[in-house]
């Protein structure tokens, strides 16, 4: 790798935090403002992130193919699709394809089905996943240009797997809406979502930076990304004052400071399992006090609480958590693994 990589890796990080700030901020504008035009401020910064990963991402795969034009491509750098670039660029230049590929399928969806303001539609998903997808890929590029044990590898490992951590909990949050509008076992969704996706992120973490606080740590950038994007969001609101259309959200316990703060608990739990060593146990660890603590929190919310199933259903959800731990840590250990080369 050159030494000019670093400061890529950075940039790419820099760029999926600015997406990651639109996108937060695109959340609350519909959440508060409603469904508006493509032009919005909030659109603007998404893909402003976007552009810039993709112009990064494929700049790099079109210097290594330009210079490897004439010459044997030899390891780290390999050639696919004719584009010459090492793993790490290549999972990060395809990666951020999907995102790219997801706004034509929205446009498609909406013209299909009309506007929405599910986050759970397949074209936002897969938007979600090409940046998961690229925030891996810059955890991939830091074991690429940094040696072990440097702070650099320590630091860009941390801010990546926050990145993801993050993505990741975006993608739970429409779960709050289930618990809203149906109770039940679903009452509990957050915290059976959470059972499979959150370890990804969590096991990583612990495996990747080698340190029993790791996922610890990684919380913590992540609930500091998240302070600076609702700062963003809160700026943006007062400096452009649009016009809300709709009146009230149920759904403002999923942003409550006190959900955020909570969420550090079963990451404390995890901890002092030490996922390093005990991945399956740490995540179930973490899963069942993921369940506890925010079911406690979302019966004592006014938004929930009328919505709290009986000690059945409760038991039913708690065991489909269990069982989506057991798969989330499976693919947390192998996803881990595939990092580390």
């Amino acid at each position: 790798m050159s030494r000019g990589s670093g400061p890529i890796l950075w940039a790419l990080l820099g760029s999926l935090l600015v997406g990651a700030w639109g996108l937060r901020w695109d959340i609350q504008w519909h959440e508060r403002i409603g469904r508006d035009s493509f032009w919005i401020a909030p659109h603007l910064m998404t893909y402003a992130g976007v552009t810039l990963l993709v112009l990064l991402s494929f700049g790099v795969l079109l210097h290594g193919t330009l210079r490897y034009r004439a010459a044997p491509v030899r390891p780290p750098m390999v050639r696919l699709l004719g584009l010459v670039g090492t793993p790490g660029f290549h999972l990060a230049a395809w990666g951020i394809a999907l995102t790219v590929l997801a706004a034509p399928i929205d446009d498609l969806w909406h013209r299909l089905f009309g506007l929405d303001v599910t986050l759970w539609s397949p074209p936002h998903l897969l938007g979600l996943a090409g940046a998961a997808v690229n925030t891996l890929a810059c955890l991939m590029i830091a074991r690429e240009v940094y040696p072990a044990g440097g702070a650099k590898r320590l630091a860009a490992t941390l801010f990546a797997t926050a990145m993801f951590y993050g993505n990741l909990r975006t993608v739970a949050s429409p779960a709050f809406d289930l618990a809203h509008h149906h109770g039940g076992v679903a009452y509990h969704s957050y915290a059976i979502l959470g059972g499979l996706l959150f370890p990804l992120a969590l096991i990583v973490a612990a495996c990747l930076t080698g340190l029993r606080a790791g996922p610890l740590l990684m919380a913590i950038v992540s609930l500091l990304i998240r302070a600076s994007s609702d700062l963003i969001s809160t700026v943006g609101f007062a400096v452009i004052q649009p016009v809300s259309i709709i009146q009230g959200d149920p759904r403002a316990i999923a942003d409550s400071r006190v959900l955020m703060l909570a969420s550090f608990v079963p990451v404390l739990v995890l901890v002092g399992i030490d996922a390093r060593r005990h991945p399956l146990a740490g995540s179930l660890g973490y899963a069942v006090t993921l369940f506890a603590v925010f079911g406690w929190i979302q019966a004592a919310s006014p938004a929930l609480g009328r919505m709290a199933p009986g000690a059945e259903t409760t038991l039913v959800a708690l065991a489909l958590t269990v069982v989506a731990t057991f798969a989330g840590a499976a693919v947390g250990r192998r996803l881990a693994r595939a990092l580390q080369g």
